[in-house]
């Protein structure tokens, strides 16, 4: 528990998705994706509630089924921030709100603890995570966002481009010092509830429909976002499309491996 503030993960899941329609209920070695998210949101230190939204019946019924808890939300809010706060109206004793995507299966507990310390024990109102990239490949990807992050943490921009730019040696620099140095942005948010529902009400800016970004809009009224470098920690694979399931599955057999290796 973390006393006097209580703090909840929220895990929006849709059913429909364009991508890949029903990802929520894929099964990734045995076990539907939305449960194993679950689970790793059940296991962070910090965390006192964890809650699926969903406007799914059959999303519910799987939530359900193996003991989880959920509440269902409307089914015409156009970005993942708006059911998040329907669900921050919903429940005024939640004081932080963490945000972990629902296609994130493996994502790491001791992570997520860590974007929340900030919001939890700073005067900080939103967090997030970034990490490393090495690989030119990962720094030219527009599906990679990148993070620019100043020299207090606090985020000075989100790209899909490769920023920062060096210009005298070019974009691809995986060997540059921090800040200079390129990060790429996981999408794990962590909010004080009044801010969560103040960005929600604010309307979409012109950076954020530009390079679709939802966080550009907190950056573009004046919201701080303290960013959370994690240097060594390992990047999980996320589920966007089909073919993902299987690197996912292969991801989840080496480190199962790995533990018996050690043991």
């Amino acid at each position: 528990m973390t006393g006097k503030k209580k703090v909840a993960v929220v895990i929006p899941a849709r059913y429909a998705s364009t991508r890949f329609p029903g990802k929520p209920l894929v099964k990734i070695a045995g076990t539907t994706m939305i449960e194993r998210v679950y689970r790793q949101a059940k296991a962070c230190r910090l965390v006192d509630e964890v809650l699926v939204a969903t406007d799914d019946n059959r999303i519910k019924e799987a939530v359900e089924a193996f003991g989880g808890n959920l509440i269902m939300t409307r089914d015409d809010h156009p970005t993942g921030t708006d059911r998040l706060a329907e669900v921050a109206k919903s429940r005024p004793d939640l004081d932080i709100i963490v945000n972990i995507q629902g296609d994130e299966p493996l994502i790491d507990p001791s992570m997520v603890d860590q974007v929340i310390a900030p919001v939890l024990e700073q005067d900080v109102e939103m967090s997030t995570l970034a990490y490393p990239l090495t690989e030119d490949k990962d720094i030219e990807n527009p599906m990679i966002v990148k993070a620019v992050v100043g020299v207090n943490k606090f985020a000075l921009y989100f790209s899909r481009l490769p920023v920062p730019f060096d210009r005298d040696r070019g974009s691809r620099r995986a060997d540059l010092a921090p800040p200079a140095r390129h990060l790429g942005h996981a999408g794990l948010y962590v909010y004080k509830r009044e801010t969560l529902l103040k960005i929600a009400a604010l309307p979409e800016t012109p950076l954020e429909s530009m390079e679709k970004l939802e966080q550009l809009r907190a950056l573009e009224n004046g919201v701080k976002i303290y960013v959370v470098v994690v240097e060594n920690g390992v990047r999980t694979p996320a589920v966007d499309v089909p073919e993902d399931v299987q690197i996912v599955e292969s991801f989840l057999a080496a480190l199962s491996a790995k533990a018996v290796s050690t043991k």
